[in-house]
């Protein structure tokens, strides 16, 4: 008597076993691609944890439990170039060998003068970048941020469009050419930010993905991360504004930006900007400790 055939569907239902009773895997298991497993590290920024520039900031990174720090460039003002100590090489020698001690990473180099001043209109912008790029292979930094800041509010002042793109896209072949990306801050929501990358025309042009501002704006965070893609989003200021922790903040869902970030297969550098406790906002080793803590928590474990 000839046995049944056994439908591929039965087969894959069953199993297989071996002789003796032996169960092996489920064949349609066994064969599926394994997932990658996304990393993320946690860092802070040396100017909110009030040590711009200052070897110190390396100490109370490692004291706040951090895997690394966000450097400043130093002051603008009306400067024809950064306030930038890392320029001279005993002092960003100095930060090398402290960050190695702490087996900590650099993981930025920021430009928050444009915060305040206007990359649209400053004559000498290409030496800032050029000096900022040069800091940046020399401490081995791959990622800079550039905001765009009041001045450059591209919603305020549509006006600035055409010479805020022309720069970037000088940037944009200066950052290619030092083989490092430059993330943007803008205040657009992402879809603006898609077509302001587009126009700019250059994969070292990403964005800078701040989580407060569409959290202040009462626009979806997660949606805007999927607008935006994997691709486009070189590192994230991971924090709202100031008022209370990362854990307390009832309009933010760490869990579900978790879920968001590895649906789109993105992985990096999470950076604490602020979210201070507003009833003690200048406790830094407090305030930073506990959103360190936390975002370490939920993307580390």
């Amino acid at each position: 008597m000839k046995a049944a055939a056994l439908s591929r569907r039965d087969f894959l239902k069953a199993g297989s076993f071996l002789a003796g009773g032996l169960l092996l895997p489920n064949w349609a298991n066994a064969f599926a691609p394994t997932k990658k497993k996304l990393r993320y590290k946690v860092a802070v920024v040396d100017l909110m944890i009030l040590k711009r520039q200052k070897l110190g900031a390396l100490q109370l990174t490692k004291d706040i439990g951090a895997d690394g720090v966000e450097i400043d460039m130093g002051g603008l003002g009306q400067r024809e170039t950064f306030d930038n100590q890392l320029a001279k090489p005993e002092i960003r020698q100095q930060f090398i060998d402290k960050a190695k001690e702490l087996n900590l990473e650099i993981c930025s180099l920021a430009m928050t003068g444009f915060y305040a001043q206007s990359f649209a209109t400053r004559p000498t912008y290409q030496r800032m970048i050029q000096d900022c790029l040069d800091t940046m292979k020399a401490l081995n930094v791959k990622v800079a941020f550039l905001p765009l800041g009041t001045q450059g509010d591209l919603k305020k002042n549509p006006e600035l469009r055409p010479a805020i793109v022309e720069r970037l896209k000088v940037v944009g072949e200066m950052a290619k050419k030092a083989g490092v990306v430059v993330g943007i801050e803008t205040a657009l929501d992402a879809k603006g930010e898609v077509a302001l990358l587009n126009e700019i025309g250059s994969k070292n042009i990403q964005i800078y993905f701040n989580f407060s501002n569409p959290l202040k704006e009462g626009r979806d965070l997660n949606e805007e991360l999927r607008i935006l893609g994997r691709k486009r989003i070189c590192q994230m200021h991971a924090t709202d504004e100031d008022g209370v922790w990362l854990q307390n903040n009832t309009r933010l869902d760490m869990n579900k930006v978790k879920q968001t970030l590895a649906d789109m297969g993105w992985e990096g550098w999470l950076v604490i900007e602020r979210s201070r406790d507003a009833a003690d906002p200048r406790n830094v080793k407090k305030n930073f400790g506990a959103n360190t803590a936390y975002l370490k928590s939920v993307f580390q474990s």
